[in-house]
């Protein structure tokens, strides 16, 4: 049942606000209340959609560079002007702190449209002339067509703009499909392209499921290719999906099971700080957060100390608190799941140094007592066959594991199925380079974490996903390349 104060959503088709015939509930998970009614778009939605997108492309291809570079910096002004109201918006819908989506969420979408304005002005192709046959080769970097973007719920706004900006800046259209759980920001963004003035048709949104909405976008004759970021399962669906009678691009950032390995000669002061962060930011829903801890026996008893101390001090609470560092799982259904995994944890016999069973309930104000709340966990004494330590949770449960040799570590963190990235803890150059190397994963971090360069490759090996976005690698997914001879 809609809340009378909730918002209704559209969907954004050639240039226009559309209403739809069936609306989805969105919840606010910080109070369990209807924040927003999100279109349950249909095929035919879809259908209209990629038309719209499919001729914008006719005229956007052939566009100048100094269009593109104006749009996009256009869109990024217009999100800095309303700052703070995309920051409360995106709280709201997500259950995030809003100091979070004022420092990570808002300001990446800014980053992400100004980085591919600047990035398309420096691109060059190879060319060479051939002598003796007389002949000049070069390559053009061609625009795909419509693109299908799939983004997530745990970063609505930040991971739907790391795919438009390259898309757009390459010459291609697009059809959105946002997460139906946090549709709220895609929206808001529609109204920006509207007053940036973006061709009808160029970028489309479809709010609807996955299954009904995503599966006829995905299967779209017109549709080109597709970025998706989402789970592993639903990742595997879209891959065969384009593989079929109409192949089609795909870039895939899936699942992980992260791990974080900390050496002896490792800098705790600065590890615990950072390791603490990566395997509670955003409430552990991010995809590349810490879920595994490996620590070196040596210091295995200290650090455990010091981590569950500063673990036990998050503070849990309304995303509008300014000293909550926690807020809010994104919803009931990921909640039950998360906390599907504290019941296995003690099937398993693992013991529970935060968060566990006896803990006292959380002291929140009344309109939050329905939200979706947990206390942050920490978990050791797993088996190396641990449902915990090798599946993905997704939510703020860490596991921490004493290790003894570098071959052994390597071994652990490369045992799972996932490998989307790792961090490591150490001072030893040489060993950094090393254990690096052996880790069966996209990206690894040195003494640091989340520390990103939109410049270099992102994405994962093994379930954690298919390809790459990033610098030179989007303009590899966004264009095909054509090479072209010319006989002198």
């Amino acid at each position: 049942m809609a809340e009378l104060d909730c918002i209704r959503l559209e969907n954004y088709i050639g240039g226009q606000f559309i209403p739809c015939e069936r609306y989805i509930d969105s919840i606010n998970p910080a109070t369990g209340r209807v924040n927003a009614q999100v279109p349950d778009s249909s095929d035919a939605d879809v259908d209209r959609a990629v038309q719209a997108a499919k001729y914008a492309f006719k005229s956007w291809s052939v566009s100048s560079i100094d269009d593109r570079v104006q749009l996009l910096t256009r869109l990024a002004d217009i999100i800095e002007k309303k700052f703070a109201e995309f920051a409360i918006a995106e709280s709201e819908d997500t259950g995030k702190p809003v100091w979070l989506a004022e420092n990570i969420d808002i300001p990446r979408c800014v980053t992400n449209l100004r980085y591919f304005s600047t990035a398309i002005q420096h691109e060059t192709a190879p060319s060479e002339v051939r002598t003796g046959v007389d002949a000049l080769d070069y390559v053009q970097h061609a625009p795909v067509g419509v693109a299908a973007l799939i983004s997530p719920w745990n970063f609505p706004l930040y991971l739907l703009t790391w795919k438009i900006a390259p898309c757009i800046a390459y010459g291609n259209s697009c059809v959105c499909k946002p997460s139906e759980v946090t549709s709220v920001t895609a929206w808001m963004f529609c109204h920006v392209l509207d007053e940036a003035g973006c061709p009808p048709g160029l970028v489309n949104m479809c709010f609807g499921r996955g299954p009904t909405a995503g599966e006829a976008l995905i299967t779209h004759r017109d549709v080109r290719m597709i970025s998706f970021t989402g789970s592993t399962s639903v990742g595997r669906h879209v891959l065969r999906t384009a593989a079929g009678d109409n192949l089609k691009k795909v870039s895939a950032e899936l699942g992980g099971k992260n791990a974080a390995v900390v050496f002896s000669d490792a800098d705790l002061s600065k590890c615990l700080l950072q390791t603490v962060r990566s395997g509670y930011a955003n409430q552990g829903q991010v995809c590349l957060c810490t879920s595994r801890i490996f620590v070196q026996r040596a210091i295995y008893p200290e650090f455990l100390r010091r981590f569950t101390d500063a673990v036990r001090a998050i503070k849990v609470g309304p995303p509008e608190n300014r000293s909550s560092v926690m807020g809010a799982l994104a919803s009931k259904a990921h909640y039950d799941k998360v906390q599907s995994f504290v019941e296995i944890a003690k099937q398993e016999g693992a013991t529970f140094l935060t968060g566990g069973p006896g803990e006292d309930t959380l002291n929140l104000p009344e309109r939050n007592k329905n939200g979706y709340f947990m206390r942050p966990v920490v978990l050791t004494d797993l088996s190396a066959e641990s449902r915990c330590l090798n599946e993905e949770i997704f939510g703020p449960i860490t596991c921490v594991v004493p290790f003894d040799s570098e071959d052994e570590v390597v071994e652990r963190v490369n045992s799972t199925s996932y490998g989307l990235c790792a961090t490591l803890w150490c001072e030893n150059i040489s060993r950094v380079h090393r254990v690096a190397q052996k880790l069966n994963v996209g990206l690894v971090w040195v003494n640091c974490w989340l520390l990103r360069n939109l410049s270099m490759p992102f994405g994962g090996v093994k379930n954690s996903g298919i390809g790459r976005e990033g610098g030179l690698d989007s303009v590899d997914l966004f264009t095909d390349k054509k090479t072209i001879t010319i006989k002198l």
